[in-house]
């Protein structure tokens, strides 16, 4: 279901559909169906009105990602060099100054996660998202200004998600729901609630 926000938000949006899907076979988790929809189009119906742009990480399967009428960034390291690579692209091309990401296979967002977070941002350049089952670092609002701290931290060979925003200030946004799960097995797209997920 599509947030309730009508006014998009001074934001880029991030859709990070650029893994290897190894759990998933190999394949492209964009384009693999959850009740009935391919799981980017059940991202793209959650920020459409939340984002004056949104933006499409994808190594593969360019053209039909393009077709959803978004910009469609790929990583400039071949083999799937992990998410931060991704985050990197979409912080060097965003069109405003903070940018929002969210992997493609968590179709169980709030759909206020956006607003959350935006909200959060006080003076830091970084806002998170954390559930009950811990840290959710792909879950997040950063401001543009971040991109050379970024490229340093992948510069000494860093790939830890966790450990890229550590020295930088930060701010958590709690959610209590159950809905912060990815689809990262083939028996997760027929779940219907996070509970249903492994």
């Amino acid at each position: 279901m599509p947030a309730t926000h009508h006014t998009p938000l001074p934001l880029s949006a991030l859709i990070l559909a650029g893994g290897a899907g190894r759990r998933m076979q190999g394949q492209d988790k964009g384009w693999l169906l959850w009740q009935g929809a391919p799981l980017v189009e059940h991202a793209l119906n959650r920020l459409r009105d939340q984002a004056r742009e949104i933006l499409i990480s994808a190594n593969r399967n360019q053209a039909d990602y393009r077709a959803l009428g978004c910009r469609v960034l790929e990583d400039d390291m071949p083999g799937y060099p992990g998410p931060l690579q991704g985050l990197r692209q979409g912080l060097l091309h965003a069109r405003e100054d903070w940018l929002f990401t969210q992997p493609v296979d968590s179709p169980l967002l709030p759909d206020d996660i956006v607003e959350r977070l935006w909200g959060a941002r006080d003076s830091v350049p970084l806002v998170l998202a954390r559930s009950p089952s811990g840290p959710h670092p792909l879950l997040c609002l950063c401001r543009r200004d971040l991109l050379p701290l970024l490229d340093a931290y992948l510069a000494r060979g860093e790939r830890r998600v966790q450990g890229w925003y550590a020295d930088i200030p930060h701010n958590w946004v709690d959610f209590t729901e159950t809905q912060m799960f990815n689809c990262n097995h083939p028996q997760d797209l027929t779940a219907t609630l996070a509970d249903d997920f492994s």
